[in-house]
């Protein structure tokens, strides 16, 4: 089997799982117990706050570890402008880009339904991209948040979240970014981007699910979603999860170790899949920026086809991808994001999304190439659709 569903998930890697191992078997203890287990546990704890912190340029304070991804989004875009509500009640909008992770946009409708706020979406261009002057067209004096993902999960666009983050600044709005799928593939210094806030989920780079992280800069209140015992500074109630922190700090250092190099070498073998791909199916369609994209990501639609059965047949042949975001797993529907790049509602349903992790190989690629190739003709011929 050839896997190409990295954006959905990773294998834990070996390192992690050895990093972990004590903190599974006879260091079990509470960090917050003050005894020796207890305190054996806090040490670990906080000695993984120092590696994230290290690998995003922050302070250690800075750092809540979270169950994931999608937990770090809600607690990121929830709690921040809630805090900034309570401090001022005309500052009742948040703005999410269209393309957005649900766990991003259903925060913000959450508020529009129970906090008065107004969500403010702006719009990309059929490549998925944010421009700093579609961004500018929806910030408002009201505004108490921007949320605009560092790379999509469907499409792999990156996003000048730089350049997007400095416009927010300019007006004294905080900004977050979903960096879920960046991570590990694309630098994260918080200087460098010049965010207030960012997502990471562990099992994206190696660590086991249910691990995440998110960075909130210390100026930047945010009101905790979960109570109780105040860990985390309060910011995320509850005995933490020290094997997964651990287990997260050591994926994300070995990542970011490897981020440059492996970025470059899987950007070639990127580059080359794609040409494939384009150049042997009829009528294929790549979605998503044709460079400023994740080297991880080659997406397609297959007009003429339905991309479940081109999937079905792909796996078939020994290859395992899938059809967009696993989030949106069971859904018949288009996906928002492919409507939002302007595709028509039926190409859209076409959608095939390859993703590949540090073990991708060229050999991989060829032999995927190949059976794509071979799927979508199949698909096409079964169905007696046209190219």
């Amino acid at each position: 089997m050839i896997f190409l569903d990295a954006a959905a998930t990773t294998p834990v890697r070996r390192e992690v799982l050895e990093a972990m191992w004590p903190f599974l078997t006879g260091e079990f203890g509470n960090p917050s117990s003050h005894h020796s287990l207890g305190d054996a546990a806090a040490r670990a704890l906080a000695e993984a706050r120092k590696s994230v912190a290290k690998v995003l340029g922050c302070r250690p304070a800075e750092v809540t570890f979270t169950s994931g991804g999608t937990e770090a989004d809600n607690l990121a875009v929830k709690g921040i402008a809630l805090a900034r509500q309570a401090a001022d009640p005309a500052l009742n909008r948040v703005v999410i880009s269209a393309v957005e992770h649900p766990a991003v946009e259903e925060s913000a409708r959450y508020l529009e339904r129970f906090h008065g706020f107004t969500v403010d979406v702006a719009p990309v261009d059929s490549y998925g991209t944010v421009t700093a002057e579609a961004l500018a067209a929806v910030l408002r004096p009201e505004t108490a948040l921007v949320s605009i993902m560092y790379a999509n999960n469907e499409v792999g666009t990156v996003q000048p979240v730089a350049a997007l983050a400095a416009l927010a600044r300019e007006r004294g709005i905080p900004f977050h970014t979903d960096a879920v799928q960046a991570a590990g593939w694309l630098p994260a210094d918080v200087k460098i981007l010049g965010v207030d806030a960012l997502s990471i989920s562990g099992h994206k780079l190696g660590a086991p699910k249910g691990s995440g992280v998110l960075f909130v800069r210390g100026r930047t209140k945010a009101e905790p979603l979960v109570h109780g015992g105040g860990q985390e500074r309060g910011r995320r109630s509850g005995t933490e999860n020290v094997a997964g922190a651990v287990g997260l700090a050591a994926a994300l250092a070995l990542a970011h170790a490897d981020q440059a190099a492996l970025s470059e070498r899987v950007t070639v073998l990127r580059d080359k899949f794609m040409s494939a791909v384009l150049g042997s199916v009829p009528g294929a369609v790549l979605t998503g920026h044709p460079a400023e994209r994740l080297p991880s990501v080659a997406s397609f639609c297959f007009p003429g086809t339905s991309g479940e059965s081109v999937l079905l047949e792909l796996e078939r042949q020994g290859v395992v991808c899938s059809s967009g975001s696993a989030c949106a797993a069971g859904s018949d529907a288009p996906s928002p994001v492919l409507l939002a790049l302007g595709i028509e509602a039926e190409v859209a349903q076409t959608a095939v999304r390859f993703s590949f992790d540090s073990s991708v190989t060229p050999a991989d690629l060829e032999t995927a190439a190949a059976a794509v190739t071979s799927a979508v003709g199949s698909v096409r011929n079964l169905g007696h659709l046209p190219a």
